[in-house]
């Protein structure tokens, strides 16, 4: 390929990369914005919390009890190389809490959440429903993006500290029933080894993550194209979206809360 042709394919996907980021940065603001200024919608509020939060429980619940019963497993077996087995109880604590449990959790909400709002919103545009909300005088940043927004910046962290209870207690179980560690004893090192700011850092990041999945599934969904293939594209981008900038927020906060 010639050469200037290459640079120039190059430069035009740098701009379209720079464009989309500020779009989403521009979307974000706008969405903060209206969070702030009435009128409020209290009933798409109680509804994206219940759908965010409370219908959310079962899959955080499931996906974090098996994790920390395979952590258990894992670390034990690593541990007893090194003469390090009673480590157990403490490693699982700090790596559900600090890592794990909010990680997973995000990823749960982005797969489950986002695609849900993307497609609901990508499929109200598609079908004008959006339009006529816009002709009832009803700002759709408001009535459909902020509602979502704030119910995730809420409920995420609440179900981050759950993930975290449940993953640790499947490591608990497996450690007591399968490894011969004393009940007692395993949750007294657990408590004794989490510091505050250990616990402070799995809320910041479901705070992050959350306010992410939601973002992204309202954003992609506004942005939508039309017809069927519109609302798929949405979706599958929502994800992808959520899914990355979950985990480059998670490297980042890391950082932030290691140099603490």
């Amino acid at each position: 390929m010639n050469p200037i042709a290459l640079l120039a394919r190059l430069g035009r996907t740098a701009l379209a990369g720079l464009s989309a980021v500020g779009r989403a940065a521009l979307f974000a603001l706008g969405a903060f914005s209206h969070m702030l200024r009435p009128p409020y919608y209290p009933r798409e509020v109680l509804n994206s919390l219940l759908n965010i939060g409370w219908l959310s429980l079962p899959v955080v619940g499931l996906t974090a009890i098996f994790t920390g019963g395979a952590l258990a497993l894992q670390i034990y077996a690593g541990g007893a190389r090194f003469n390090a087995e009673a480590v157990v109880p403490q490693i699982v604590a700090i790596g559900m809490v600090r890592e794990l449990g909010p990680v997973l959790v995000g990823l749960m909400i982005a797969a489950r959440v986002t695609s849900s709002i993307a497609a609901e919103i990508a499929t109200m545009k598609v079908t004008e429903q959006i339009d006529a909300l816009v002709t009832l005088s009803t700002h759709p940043m408001k009535y459909l993006v902020a509602p979502r927004v704030l119910a995730a910046l809420i409920t995420v962290p609440v179900l981050v500290g759950i993930g975290d209870i449940i993953g640790i207690m499947g490591g608990y179980t497996v450690a007591v029933q399968n490894l011969g560690f004393n009940a007692a004893a395993y949750l007294k090192n657990t408590v004794d080894f989490l510091e505050p700011l250990d616990i402070i850092s799995s809320l910041v990041k479901g705070a992050a993550f959350g306010t992410i999945a939601a973002m992204m599934g309202c954003y992609y969904g506004m942005q939508s194209g039309r017809g069927a293939q519109g609302v798929g594209r949405a979706t599958k981008g929502s994800v992808e979206a959520a899914a990355v900038l979950i985990l480059a927020a998670n490297f980042v906060l890391t950082g932030v809360f290691f140099s603490l």
